[in-house]
């Protein structure tokens, strides 16, 4: 390995460029890679690119490349820089330089500086436990304090635009769920559902999950009635000119109320205080709402049903006289605030009374060197989109310092732009529509497959403004990319096509139907395992 360092040394010390100074990014080539490039060009007695040698620091060489070349062996397009650690390779074979739990403004955020500081950061989207990715803003209509949209933006489309940024400057994200993590001895090592990494450093951005009420029938009123998600199921044919009522007091539940009114007859806001929490812009809006009627001091106790086991009304009780009365009411939406998603650390990192994890001061270190902690999971009191955002650039910015002041930091080569592949068209008309093609969207489609097609059929019902729809469609695309030529899958909007919705009985999005020879086989409602659905449609095809 010294001779190679000598040999690539030599040819430095040949460049007519040796002394001129690049600003250009530095990137780097594992090891290996950088070996088999390193020998490649001296048998091959090649000439290495011109370049500035910034310097020699444990045993690393850094190179910028200036001008690019190829070289025999590499692989890569030009020359990066040369880093060989004292260890051998063995040793640093596998290690992620930072891995990030979570997304959401947080998690995309660190996501997206550690990016462009060439970490190369590894990021664990989460998948069902503590809500889909992306966080709660998934479950948020309008957000309108985020800086530069002065017209406001939807929660989903945030999270889509931070996402993609994150992928474009080279961040390696996975729809999968963190099962282990074990902090206690350096590299760390993280389990998801489908794969173990070892890393040097790690980003907590694991968020908070909406709490529940845990009525006597929540169970059974769960996505029949009762939801935590106004923007999933308040354009559910269920809910459509009904009496709806919403429980909290803060910005959650007056969003929700306040949204829940495009489509309800009429929406009762339950707040078990004497006064709302939420901003003094969204109280004004309510206030001024003719279709909110306010209850303070008022508590939802249960549900009841009618005779068909339906979900007729909710069961109240005045907090200051103990009266109890039934309110009239279809629907039953909770913004009753949220918990911490610190339990995979409990035991590892300091945790505060509540949950949260502990952070020092004006900083994003938790009591673990090399671990971070960054939105609502460290922050109990601002809980604001460009808080967390914040907090991710923070705890980003600070492993970076991390690796760089404990030598562990390998860089990498930004990767290059993949063109975006068209989206299918949002409508399928009758003179377009091709049955040998597999994706269609629209009720035309529908019909057309429902009476027609011999294979399969697969529906996935969506609503606009459904978070975790976004999060099903990629995946429920792969799956059926594997059954081309088995398989017919059609896209719902249920606003554009409620009579579908209503006649197929969906009271929630995302839900997927699968009809087999004109007759429905199956309805599964909410985001699934990828291979939960593979398996079945391998045994139904």
């Amino acid at each position: 390995m010294d001779n190679i360092i000598k040999a690539l040394l030599l040819e430095c010390l040949n460049s007519s460029d040796f002394l001129e100074r690049s600003f250009n990014p530095l990137h780097v080539l594992r090891p290996m890679v950088a070996l088999r490039l390193g020998m490649a060009a001296v048998s091959a007695a090649s000439p290495l690119p011109s370049s500035s040698l910034i310097g020699i620091r444990s045993r690393t060489l850094c190179l910028h490349p200036f001008p690019r070349r190829s070289f025999p062996g590499c692989g890569r397009s030009h020359l990066c820089s040369l880093n060989v650690s004292s260890n051998d390779e063995a040793s640093f074979k596998g290690v992620e330089n930072v891995v990030i739990i979570g997304s959401g403004p947080a998690g995309y955020t660190a996501a997206i500086y550690a990016a462009r500081a060439n970490l190369k950061p590894l990021v664990f989207e989460g998948f069902q436990v503590g809500g889909v990715p992306g966080g709660q803003l998934m479950t948020t209509t309008e957000v309108e304090n985020f800086p530069g949209f002065p017209d406001g933006i939807s929660g989903p489309d945030l999270m889509d635009r931070m996402r993609k940024q994150a992928v474009r400057w080279g961040a390696e994200l996975f729809q999968e769920d963190v099962e282990f993590v074990d902090v206690r001895s350096s590299p760390f090592t993280i389990k998801s559902s489908e794969r173990e990494v070892r890393c040097h450093s790690i980003i907590v951005a694991t968020g908070a999950t909406a709490k529940r009420l845990r009525l006597p029938r929540e169970d059974e009123f769960w996505s029949r009635g009762i939801s935590a998600c106004a923007i999933c199921d308040g354009a559910s044919p269920l809910f459509k000119g009904q009496v709806l009522a919403v429980v909290g007091g803060g910005d959650t539940a007056t969003e929700e109320a306040l949204y829940l009114t495009k489509y309800a007859r009429h929406v009762h806001l339950l707040v078990r205080k004497n006064q709302l929490r939420a901003s003094k812009a969204m109280q004004d809006r309510v206030l001024n709402s003719p279709n909110i009627t306010l209850h303070f001091n008022t508590e939802a106790v249960d549900v009841v049903s009618n005779s068909k086991g339906q979900m007729s009304g909710v069961l109240l009780r005045r907090l200051d006289t103990g009266e109890e009365s039934v309110l009239d009411a279809k629907g039953l939406f909770y913004g009753i605030g949220h918990s911490p998603n610190s339990q995979i650390l409990e035991g590892q990192v300091e945790l505060d009374s509540s949950g949260y994890i502990f952070v020092k001061d004006g900083t994003s270190k938790t009591s673990v060197e090399g671990v971070y902690a960054a939105g609502d999971v460290q922050d109990h009191e601002w809980r604001q989109a460009v808080t967390a955002a914040g907090s991710g650039c923070v705890a980003a910015l600070s492993v970076e310092r991390y690796l760089v002041a404990n030598d562990l930091l390998v860089e990498f080569h930004q990767p290059v732009t993949e063109e975006v592949k068209k989206e299918p068209t949002d409508k399928d008309v009758e003179w377009h529509f091709d049955v040998t093609l597999t994706k269609h969207k629209g009720q035309y489609a529908l019909r057309k497959l429902y009476h027609e097609s011999p294979r399969l059929l697969c529906v996935l019902y969506t609503a606009p403004t459904c978070g975790p729809c976004r999060t099903l469609k990629p995946i429920l695309s792969k799956v059926i990319d594997e059954f081309d030529q088995d398989v017919h899958y059609v896209e719902i909007d249920i606003e554009e096509d409620p009579e579908i919705a209503e006649a197929a009985g969906i009271m929630g999005t995302p839900c997927v139907q699968f009809f087999k020879n004109k007759e429905m086989i199956r309805t599964v409602p909410g985001v699934k395992m990828k291979k939960e659905y593979k398996e079945f449609i391998e045994a139904n095809k």
